[in-house]
């Protein structure tokens, strides 16, 4: 069974490379006449061949057999995973839900895989799909891929050890994880069950966004992610191969593992971050910054400054700004928010948010704190404070996400969530 090994990133984008057995990966071409040991040479390619060198996702596999040998796709049943565009409309409510409990029936990462919203097209490679998953079992037998988009999969309750084309990853809640578009992999719980949240991007990869006026450091660091050492596995079996493909699941009998690589060297790979190590950057004089100065990871889109996809945390952090209200404040956002809770509070909903939960905020929906974290926020001594216990995340799109008809009819939505502000009364008196 193969381990977790990690190697630290020499820089995001850049090469990487690993080898299970010395002499696995070739030197000066990536596809000699004949490998090492009798290994295939595949180039797995997760942008276009022709992407800029900066943005080009490509990777050499060395591997026991080319991807190609399994039997034939044949349509599965994709039970509550959905793909965009939805036949949904989005109201222009804000809408949040309880946690949803892991079922007792048994089902494993991809068979508790519940969309709850979506955007752009999967078609025309633009666009995020918000899911989470409900497991109660590991994927011994079977192996996953996504032709649609990368996922990056956020654990709220319950480790996951993802084993990759690449090797192995395992993540804990407080840790995120980022699978390319196309490769496979399976999913092995650390515990009795896991819950957590997946955003599955369409769109350009995932990067480090621009630090633009804060300089060569801060957010996140290049140095802070991880990928995975080579691991392969030589299993032969009766496995089965899921794939999903332009909004289809599919199944194909599959003879032996294909996570077989037993070296690898590119610049496509799964990786890790442990979101503790973000470098939180806040106001030190006055008034609450825009959120966006959380971004830990962003999918940029044809308009610029605009975001496919951002990955946006707010985690334990000093609050310092003098005269300031330092909750968010109310706010009307060109952006869509999609906002999840690992653990603690969340500083604008002391009620109703809870880990697991969920909210959405599409274009501009009004939203912002409810009364109770309206009045603390008027109130407070604004001493410097430091916020512990705490961990929410948002996937933010400019595209509008529709919530799926699930999402809408299901009983772990708040229909009353809007009288949370309701009585937020008139205070004008007249006087300056």
């Amino acid at each position: 069974m193969a381990t977790e090994v990690l190697s630290y990133l020499a820089g995001f984008g850049n090469e990487q490379q690993s080898e299970a057995l010395p002499g696995a990966l070739p030197e000066g071409r990536f596809s000699p006449q004949r490998c090492a040991y009798g290994l295939y040479a595949e180039k797995f390619s997760s942008t276009a061949f022709t992407a800029p060198r900066a943005e080009n996702r490509r990777s050499w596999f060395y591997r026991l057999r080319p991807s190609v040998v399994h039997g034939e796709f044949q349509p599965r049943e994709a039970g509550a995973l959905m793909t965009a565009p939805l036949d949904s409309a989005a109201p222009p409510d804000p809408l949040r839900w309880d946690a949803f409990a892991v079922p007792d029936a048994p089902q494993d990462f991809v068979d508790g895989l519940v969309t709850l919203a979506a955007n752009g097209n999967a078609h025309l490679q633009a666009g995020i799909a918000v899911h989470l998953y409900l497991a109660n079992r590991s994927m011994q037998e079977r192996f996953f891929g996504n032709a649609d988009g990368e996922l990056l999969i956020v654990p709220e309750s319950g480790g996951l050890r993802l084993h990759t084309e690449c090797g192995v990853l395992t993540i804990s809640p407080g840790e995120i994880g980022v699978v390319p578009r196309g490769m496979k992999f399976r999913v092995m719980l650390m515990d009795q069950t896991a819950r957590g949240y997946v955003c599955e991007n369409y769109g350009m990869p995932f990067g480090l966004p621009e630090r633009g006026p804060v300089g060569s450091d801060g957010f996140a660091n290049d140095r802070d992610f991880l990928s995975p050492v080579a691991a392969f596995e030589d299993r032969e079996g009766d496995f089965e191969l899921s794939w999903k493909f332009q909004g289809g699941l599919y199944r194909a009998a599959i003879g032996h593992s294909p996570l077989d690589v037993v070296a690898w060297v590119g610049t496509s790979f799964p990786y890790k971050y442990d979101l503790a190590r973000f470098n939180t950057m806040g106001s030190v004089s006055y008034d609450h910054p825009d959120p966006s100065i959380y971004t830990v990871l962003s999918s940029p889109s044809d308009m610029p400054g605009t975001a496919n996809a951002d990955f946006v945390i707010f985690p334990g952090r000093w609050m310092v700004a003098e005269d300031t209200f330092r909750p968010p404040w109310f706010h009307r956002n060109f952006m869509s928010e999609f906002m999840g809770l690992i653990h603690g509070q969340y500083d604008a909903k002391p009620r109703g948010f809870i880990p697991g939960g969920a909210s959405l905020h599409n274009c501009m929906t009004p939203h912002g704190p409810d009364r109770e974290a309206f009045e603390g926020g008027s109130r407070a001594d604004l001493g410097p404070e430091r916020m512990r216990d705490t961990l929410a995340f948002m996937f933010e799109s400019r595209f509008v996400l529709v919530p799926t008809r699930f999402a809408l009819e299901c009983e772990q939505r708040q229909r009353g969530y809007r009288a949370c502000w309701q009585d937020l009364e008139k205070q004008f008196d007249g006087e300056p």
